[in-house]
């Protein structure tokens, strides 16, 4: 028996202003939506969705597991989310390879990338 990746969650106070914003940043829609406790994103050309579930006490601090989003144009990319309402956290370069870490308007870090 193995396990199938369903969808990535999110937990958040205001699952819905959240949901739109991702949506918005990787160009879906918000596909379904639950009485205001539960938001499904389709994202385009991917195989799972984004989901964002309502919770009382959202984990503090920094989370376990992140978003690795792929740019053409890293700057770019970087100046149109924190246009949007992202925050930069920190910025990365590897042996040339460069990365930012960000933050949603939730606090949630994920990282963007030029292309491989």
């Amino acid at each position: 028996m193995t396990l199938t990746l369903g969808m990535i969650t999110f937990d958040s106070a205001e699952p819905g202003p959240l949901a739109a914003w991702w949506a918005e940043r990787v160009g879906g829609r918000i596909e379904q939506e639950n009485d205001g406790w539960f938001y499904m994103v389709e994202v385009p050309g991917a195989a799972h969705k984004l989901a964002f579930q309502k919770v009382p006490d959202p984990t503090p601090g920094k989370n376990r597991v992140h978003l690795d989003m792929i740019a053409e144009d890293l700057d770019a990319e970087v100046a149109r989310l924190t246009a949007a309402g992202a925050q930069e956290y920190e910025r990365h370069d590897m042996d040339g390879f460069r990365w930012v870490t960000l933050t949603d308007p939730d606090g949630n870090r994920f990282c963007v990338s030029g292309s491989h």
